[in-house]
């Protein structure tokens, strides 16, 4: 089994709340982890019917019978059942009586904030990050590998082909998911705007646009994004706005949290195809950006990343403010260095006044250096 970044955390935080809640996509990887985690602890499922029936129509009994130290899998299928958690907890008063595991975050996080606000603790689980990859010997033998792979902890357990996983992953998300969240009654013009939305990897969102090309309406383009953002798939990164110009792009840029699924959606179907793809620079920042989420989430933490672009087209990839200091970074897919990687920081740095230290480049080559305009780190080392 591929040890888990976070696993760490989930348990000290079983030890300080009553409850932890675990999100994440479906698939991630959160049920394995917190029976590893947690071997002493019971494990229920309220994806089973009779386990959901019995919540449902006796939510007394059901935390009766599992009155401590349990983990409740897919605990936002039964919304009524938080109320009765937040008196039960509260009653008894103890750390570590509950973990909570959910992959629609909307459904799950509007239970969390509405009945257990102060006495549960938040945290995502996304797929394999590249670090938690290569320490279990799993890591892909390049980038194009890598990207196409993805990182579902399945692909890698049982062996499957990113051809044999993402189109079923896509259809049970669509066919199920989506069923739960929201009433859509053209799922395949649904599958269409998530295909145009993989094909917008690393780009400026035009809502209209997208509308456009799906025909829909703009609200129903928004609202559709929202439902993706909601369950896992994709996610928007915000634009930094500090005025060192009034001359600022202030729309975000759209990623998905996993490039093997975008790939599949992409009609991608092996890793030789990338070398030549119009998206593999897209796909690689994409995946580099996800990394950072990851490795954030892994420690608990929300960073906040932004990426920076004004008018005239000068850009940085991905900005990262934390503990009050702000790191940049212009993430290449080329294995060769070119001095030209640092022209987007360099003119930001003019702007904001950072120093070198600051200013890094992800590229696709194998040599890390530390050059007189920055510092050069290399995703393949």
């Amino acid at each position: 089994m591929i040890a888990r970044t976070l696993k760490g955390k989930v348990q000290q935080l079983a030890q300080l709340y009553p409850i932890v809640t675990l999100t994440g996509p479906r698939q991630s990887g959160k049920s394995t982890l917190l029976k590893y985690a947690f071997p002493e602890y019971r494990y229920v499922s309220l994806e089973d019917l009779d386990i959901r029936t019995f919540a449902e129509s006796d939510p007394r009994g059901f935390l009766s019978t599992y009155s401590a130290r349990t983990i409740i899998d897919e605990a936002q299928r039964v919304p009524s059942l938080f109320s009765y958690l937040q008196t039960h907890v509260d009653t008894y008063n103890e750390v570590g009586m509950y973990l909570l595991a959910g992959s629609h975050n909307f459904q799950l996080m509007e239970q969390v904030n509405q009945s257990l606000a102060g006495r549960t603790a938040i945290l995502k689980l996304l797929p394999f990050s590249h670090d938690e990859m290569r320490d279990g010997r799993v890591l892909p033998g390049s980038i194009d590998e890598e990207i196409f792979m993805g990182a579902y902890p399945r692909l890698f357990d049982k062996g499957i082909s990113p051809e044999d996983y993402y189109p079923y992953y896509i259809q049970t998300y669509v066919e199920r998911d989506v069923r739960q969240l929201k009433n859509i009654g053209d799922l395949s013009r649904f599958v269409k705007f998530i295909k145009l939305c993989a094909g917008r990897i690393g780009q400026l969102l035009n809502l209209s646009s997208l509308a456009n090309e799906c025909g829909i309406a703009v609200a129903t383009a928004s609202s559709w994004l929202s439902l993706l953002e909601a369950s896992y798939i994709c996610y928007t990164l915000k634009p930094d706005w500090n005025n060192f110009s009034k001359r600022l792009v202030k729309t975000p840029k759209l990623y998905f949290y996993d490039t093997g699924l975008a790939c599949s959606l992409l009609d991608i179907h092996q890793a030789g195809q990338l070398e030549s793809h119009f998206l593999r620079g897209g796909l690689f920042e994409n995946m580099v950006v996800n990394d950072f989420i990851k490795q954030s989430w892994n420690q608990g933490k929300e960073l906040d990343l932004r990426f920076w672009r004004d008018s005239q087209g000068n850009e940085v990839d991905l900005l990262e403010y934390d503990s009050g200091e702000v790191n940049a970074y212009e993430i290449k897919s080329g294995a060769t260095f070119c001095e030209d990687y640092f022209k987007g920081l360099t003119k930001w740095a003019a702007l904001s006044g950072s120093g070198v230290d600051s200013l890094h480049v992800v590229y696709g080559g194998k040599m890390g250096l530390n050059t007189s305009k920055g510092n050069l780190i290399a995703w393949g080392e």
